[in-house]
């Protein structure tokens, strides 16, 4: 389920596109996001940064696209935060020497410590080739194979993360079993 919500403003977006154009599809794109963390903030009593970041940029680059009425800004946003990504990633692994995928994802994975070094380079590229890649469409598309973009565009983490599960899935550590209750020692 909260894979979905992720989805929903994006869906929204698409859908109030197709009827009305960038300017109201960017509108409920920041009211749909704007509902969507609240629920997460609900469910979880908090938002992660990823979200955090998402809903900033949405909301600034939403703005600035509704108020300069310039649809640039908000089919750049996506390269934005990709971006940004990328270099948060890059800047705590080689110069603070932190692995944020090993610090959000280390209690809950078992992983050798070169793994989550390659799985950080891994995103830090796969953020690049979608920081690139929605720029390129951006800037030499027109709005409408950007948006069909952005809709079918959604194959590209998917695969990665099925990708990365497959690579996970080969190195992790297998959990001692744990002892059944009343069982001799």
């Amino acid at each position: 389920m909260r894979l979905l919500l992720d989805f929903v403003p994006i869906l929204l977006f698409f859908i109030a596109y197709k009827w009305h154009g960038i300017y109201a599809g960017t509108a409920v794109l920041m009211a749909a996001t704007c509902v969507q963390m609240a629920i997460v903030w609900w469910l979880d009593r908090k938002l992660s940064t990823m979200h955090k970041a998402t809903l900033v940029l949405i909301l600034l680059f939403g703005a600035l696209t509704l108020v300069l009425q310039d649809e640039r800004f908000i089919k750049w946003k996506p390269t934005v935060l990709y971006a940004a990504m990328a270099l948060a990633l890059a800047i705590a692994l080689w110069v603070y020497h932190k692995n944020f995928l090993k610090i959000m994802l280390g209690s809950q994975i078992a992983l050798p410590e070169a793994i989550w070094g390659h799985l950080s380079v891994a995103w830090i590229g796969y953020c690049l080739f979608m920081a690139a890649l929605n720029g390129y469409v951006a800037a030499y598309f027109s709005t409408d194979a950007w948006m069909d973009f952005k809709l079918w565009g959604y194959v590209f983490p998917v695969v990665f993360i099925i990708g990365q599960g497959l690579y996970i899935a080969r190195h992790m550590s297998e959990s001692p079993e744990v002892p059944s209750p009343g069982a001799s020692e």
